[in-house]
């Protein structure tokens, strides 16, 4: 399915994008807010975030999944990465207590809180897509969840390998809002491509059902 392939990530590439932008120009001004402030702002940015992502992945998932609830899809994703930010903050805000936890403790938190992050917006979908999955294909659909974690992982590492050291202290609010919309339009290149293979599969698992069901009628 090379049309769905690209489709999913000419649209999924710019709803992230377009969508990251906000937590881009919350991290850029925020810089001296109070922490209760500053968590409020980004999560509220992520919120944004997730809308756009979630919109432009139910735009092209509606072709392929009957009876998709866009609403509730998009809903879902807004609330999957209001929950990976959250996560992200844990760091931020507890860091200089956390420095001093026994290593073992410092490390299993941090590889809990990481993988947890990652499910997130995958987990979220999931629990829209699952029941439609199934009664399109018959077959389960929890593999959406790991498929998209790991895809969020290697957006992010793109996003790290380009925007940080881009960012240099003193720089005016456009320029290190541009960085960081660089970075967020590799991220989101990355992840639709990825999360594209899983939209493939999906749209492989639901068309052969169709064609059975067809058939056999």
């Amino acid at each position: 399915m090379p049309g769905l392939w690209l489709r999913w990530f000419g649209w999924v590439t710019l709803g992230e994008a377009a969508g990251f932008v906000a937590p881009a120009v919350v991290g850029a001004v925020s810089i001296e807010w109070p922490d209760p402030v500053m968590a409020a702002a980004l999560l509220a940015a992520g919120a944004i975030e997730g809308a756009a992502l979630g919109w432009a992945q139910a735009h092209v998932l509606a072709d392929v999944v009957d009876d998709l609830r866009r609403g509730a899809f998009v809903l879902a994703t807004a609330v999957g990465a209001v929950a990976a930010y959250a996560l992200a903050l844990i760091p931020v805000t507890f860091g200089e207590r956390m420095a001093r936890w026994p290593a073992p403790l410092l490390i299993g938190t941090v590889a809990v809180v990481s993988v947890a992050l990652l499910a997130t917006i995958g987990t979220a979908q999931w629990l829209v897509l699952r029941r439609l999955v199934q009664r399109n294909a018959g077959a389960g659909s929890a593999w959406w969840i790991p498929a998209t974690g790991a895809a969020w992982a290697a957006g992010l590492g793109g996003f790290f390998a380009v925007a940080p050291p881009l960012w240099q202290p003193g720089q005016p609010v456009a320029l290190v809002v541009g960085i960081g919309a660089l970075g967020g339009l590799v991220m989101a290149a990355i992840v639709a491509a990825l999360t594209g293979l899983a939209a493939v599969r999906l749209g492989r698992a639901v068309g052969f059902a169709a064609a059975a069901e067809r058939a056999g009628h």
